[in-house]
């Protein structure tokens, strides 16, 4: 789903996922993380890591999936993360046994290929811990920080509506608060489950609550960060 200009936004990248989501809502952890490390010393154009991403997903069995491919220089060397569903289109979940086993063997055939070093002690594939949030479950508050956390410092986002729609994915939601004392206005966030048809459910937790890098200054930096 790309948008006339050619530039699709966080939003048009989730609207790719809900009919799949949609489609299976029993499968616990329906969203796939990948990360794919080249050695540091490795040159690779983005054209390049296009191109193996595609080649990783293909030879998994995620080809026919929506997914995103985003490069990134946070630890220090260049890689790329991938995001996708377990889901198919037909609502049924894809088959992940000995995931990890053909995962390795996937990245050394990359390798040999586009002449990469060999990266074998250096960990290929990471899942971050992004579980979908179980309202049933309990421990609301731990649930919520599990996956705020790791979207504010993995993934990019330019607004509150994009941030919402990707923590919409492990059943979150966000909204912004606003209180005005003795005429000084204070920002806030409070973040609550959802559930399977999107609906907030249960009480609502106050970012403070989590913790400072998910609040509201936090949040406006991450804007700025991510149009940089």
């Amino acid at each position: 789903m790309e948008p006339a200009d050619g530039h699709p936004t966080i939003q048009h990248c989730i609207r790719s996922f809900e009919p799949y989501l949609a489609a299976n809502r029993r499968t616990e952890k329906p969203v796939i993380h990948i990360s794919l490390n080249p050695h540091p010393d490795d040159v690779l154009t983005d054209e390049q890591l296009t191109a193996i991403g595609q080649e990783y997903m293909e030879k998994m069995g995620y080809g026919n999936q929506p997914y995103i491919i985003y490069r990134h220089e946070d630890i220090g060397r260049l890689h790329i993360h991938i995001v996708s569903l377990r889901i198919d289109e037909q609502g049924k979940k894809i088959k992940d046994y000995k995931e990890w086993q053909r995962s390795t063997a996937v990245c050394r055939e990359l390798e040999r290929k586009y002449h990469l070093l060999p990266a074998e002690k250096m960990e290929r594939r990471e899942s971050l811990p992004l579980t979908a949030v179980d309202y049933r479950k309990g421990d609301i508050k731990h649930q919520i920080a599990n996956v705020v956390k790791p979207v504010m410092q993995g993934y990019k986002f330019q607004s509150v509506k994009e941030f919402k729609a990707l923590l919409g994915l492990f059943h979150v939601t966000v909204e912004e608060a606003h209180k005005t004392i003795k005429g000084k206005t204070y920002h806030g966030l409070v973040y609550a489950a959802t559930d399977e048809k999107g609906e907030r459910t249960g009480v609502a937790i106050k970012s403070s609550k989590i913790g400072k890098s998910v609040g509201y200054e936090a949040l406006q930096k991450k804007f700025v960060k991510s149009k940089q």
